[in-house]
């Protein structure tokens, strides 16, 4: 069992940046590939960023070059660095854990509750 909490939400302008984190519980949480996905109203969830136990990252293609997701196993934590936001970058942030190939087809195993990125042009 993995228990996922976001921080770093909030109200920012274009342009700006903004650092998420996600605390992770649980005995297992090495074993998991680490994500982020965000859903604007009125739309799909879609994926973000993941990183594997290795360090290792992929992203979607709306987010390459301007955000970077980590992982600290120390701290059991996960962060997304976002520089460069957008307007439509604005959407609920959630962070999930699971397999890689799951996560990338929008199914995780574990998820948090969610943070609201609101960014004003």
């Amino acid at each position: 069992q993995v228990q996922l909490v976001e921080s770093g939400g909030g109200l920012v302008q274009a342009g700006d940046s903004l650092r998420l984190s996600c605390a992770a519980s649980g005995r297992t949480y090495m074993t998991y590939t680490m994500a982020w996905f965000r859903q604007a109203p009125g739309k799909e969830r879609e994926f973000v960023a993941a990183v594997l136990w290795s360090g290792s990252t992929y992203y979607g293609d709306s987010v390459k070059g301007r955000y970077t997701i980590s992982r600290d196993n120390a701290k059991n934590t996960v962060s997304l660095q976002m520089n460069s936001l957008k307007p439509e970058d604005t959407a609920v942030y959630f962070c999930a854990a699971g397999n890689i190939v799951r996560l990338r087809a929008g199914t995780g195993d574990y998820w948090g509750q969610g943070t609201q990125v609101t960014v004003s042009s």
